[in-house]
């Protein structure tokens, strides 16, 4: 099983967009495929048509057991999606306490590494969506991938978020026993507006080694899809989107094989 993990700590640079489209296109390859939602906002869990308001069982209830995961718990948080070969395990609201009762308790960091080694097994690929903050649930989503994808929307505030990003998993690396391999992800694209290509530009010049060289455009056909619930690929395999996708997860993939993913 291999975990990625999408973070960001600015919000709105197509995190959740991202998970959803590169896990369906894993999934119609015939991967199996679980994306693991751990934002309060619940995001990717509204996308699949779950209300993370009403929901009584979500990853929430991984952080009730003093950092450690009573077997079968992780399974039995699995919920389906419009896609046949794709599991969610949803978020709730219930995750925006968890930093409170973290800082009581402590011993929260390895938790969802802990319910990922209960369904190591069962699935190939696992996407997980961070939040666009620094907590509990980023430092899980982080120790618990092996490769990291960091969309940034191509505009200029996204780069301060993009330096704390970079910052965050500098401190991160200190503690791993080997760096965390990264990729900046392009986002959001469009090539009519001034802001979008100099952002690229600078993105390409201060972040060379790190960035995968292409982008991800404007494309409503993403946002017709998040409407639909289901992944883009489902609703329209050839969309600009979705083509750009297709080759960053070819990207992914290869540089993963190959070792070669650039590390901080």
């Amino acid at each position: 099983m291999r975990v990625w993990a999408v973070a960001n700590q600015k919000g709105g640079v197509g995190k959740t967009t991202t998970a959803v489209a590169l896990a369906g296109l894993l999934a119609d390859q015939g991967q199996r495929v679980l994306v693991v939602d751990l934002d309060p906002h619940g995001s990717m869990t509204s996308y699949f048509g779950h209300d993370p308001d009403s929901l009584t069982s979500s990853v929430f209830n991984l952080f009730q057991h003093q950092g450690q995961v009573p077997d079968g718990l992780a399974e039995a948080l699995l919920l389906a999606t419009s896609h046949e070969r794709i599991s969610l395990m949803p978020s709730s609201t219930s995750l925006a306490t968890l930093e409170r009762q973290s800082a009581s308790q402590g011993g929260f960091g390895l938790v969802l590494s802990r319910a990922l080694a209960q369904l190591w097994d069962r699935f190939d690929f696992v996407l997980i969506d961070s939040p666009p903050l620094l907590g509990v649930s980023m430092i899980n989503a982080l120790a618990a991938c092996e490769q990291l994808v960091i969309p940034v929307q191509t505009e200029f505030l996204a780069l301060k978020g993009l330096e704390r990003m970079v910052h965050t998993l500098n401190m991160v690396n200190r503690s791993r026993k080997q760096a965390l391999p990264f990729t900046i992800v392009p986002t959001l694209f469009d090539r009519r507006t001034q802001a979008s290509v100099s952002t690229l530009r600078t993105l390409r010049l201060d972040y060379g080694n790190h960035l995968w060289q292409a982008f991800i455009p404007i494309d409503t056909k993403l946002r017709d899809a998040s409407l639909a619930g289901v992944v883009p690929s489902q609703l329209d395999a050839s969309a600009r989107g979705v083509l750009a996708y297709r080759a960053l997860l070819r990207y992914l993939l290869a540089q993963s094989l190959s070792g070669k993913v650039a590390v901080a």
